[in-house]
């Protein structure tokens, strides 16, 4: 099969895509695809004629253009299928509120949030208490993110952030342990996730707080224990709760959410990944591997799931 990587393009997560790809790229290799590379580092221009000669687009893509549905939308208008969701699905997964918003109105626990659009008039205070998170409300990766201990250190972080444009949630921060949750669909049809792992950033590995991108994305800043040890109800809910968002967004193929497991329990959404990573790092090719899939395996099986966006 003739597949067009997708891979860097200029959002803030360049460098991880730029992994994810090389990664994706050997597997293809390896399954006897031949890959095209296509970079949108600067400009979309040429993407389309690309899509047109090729049987599959892998889109190895973080953040946006990539996880807003842009890419997704432009090869649907070629008919040229990919693995993950399409540009509806793309578009509301990568908006924090509004994926907040949805979970809320169905019902999902999710932290109070506040967005913030532009940088708050000085003197603006946060309507919850501390500690608290300020993210990039569109961003992932644990870039543009920033953890306030105190309202002393607030304005700081807000100057940090809006410096850098864009838009912001603020979240109090929940205590508990941080898992997250992969779902895999099956060829029939079938939503199923899988093992949720626990995440222990250790002290060593960025700030230590927080899964942040040091943690993230450094080998060994980070306890990624898959299967998470934690209860087998708590685990049923966790993967129960990943399903549901899976849905209520209308994703396809695949997705990741991030939780906390509060005190008594309960899982706590955080944010959804539609594109998530596919480094030697990377949570979801974790957790396949605890089911006995091989990341080769898990390839061709997101090649064979995009395939079913093919128009006849």
């Amino acid at each position: 099969m003739n597949i067009l990587l997708i891979l860097g393009c200029w959002s803030t997560e360049r460098d991880v895509s730029l992994n994810t790809g090389a990664m994706i790229e050997q597997a293809l290799l390896r399954l006897g695809h031949t890959v095209t590379r296509f970079d949108p580092e600067l400009s979309l221009s040429g993407l389309l004629a690309a899509a047109k000669k090729a049987d599959f687009a892998f889109i190895a893509l973080h953040g946006s253009p990539g996880e807003d549905g842009l890419i997704q939308a432009m090869l649907d208008t070629v008919n040229c299928p990919y693995q993950g969701a399409g540009p509806v699905g793309s578009f509301l997964a990568l908006n924090k509120a509004a994926t907040k918003e949805l979970a809320r109105q169905n019902g999902l626990p999710t932290p109070d949030w506040t967005l913030l659009p532009r940088k708050p008039e000085s003197g603006w205070k946060s309507p919850f208490a501390y500690p608290l998170f300020i993210k990039s409300n569109i961003g992932g990766s644990s870039l543009g993110l920033e953890r306030v201990a105190s309202p002393e250190d607030l304005d700081g972080a807000l100057d940090r952030l809006f410096a850098n444009g864009g838009e912001y949630i603020v979240e109090p921060a929940v205590e508990g342990l941080e898992v997250t949750c992969g779902v895999l669909e099956t060829l029939d049809g079938e939503v199923r996730a899988l093992p949720p792992i626990l995440i222990k950033p250790k002290i060593t590995g960025g700030k230590g707080e927080f899964f942040d991108y040091v943690a993230k994305y450094t080998p060994g800043a980070a306890d990624e224990i898959c299967p998470a040890p934690i209860p087998e109800s708590v685990t049923a809910k966790v993967q129960e709760f990943a399903i549901a968002v899976h849905r209520i967004l209308g994703l396809a193929d695949c997705s990741r959410t991030d939780f906390i497991i509060q005190g008594d329990g309960t899982p706590v959404m955080l944010e959804v990944n539609t594109l998530p990573g596919m480094t030697a790092n990377s949570l979801l090719p974790k957790a396949a591997a605890a089911t006995g899939m091989s990341f080769d395996k898990l390839i061709e099986l997101l090649i064979s799931l995009g395939m079913r966006k093919k128009r006849i």
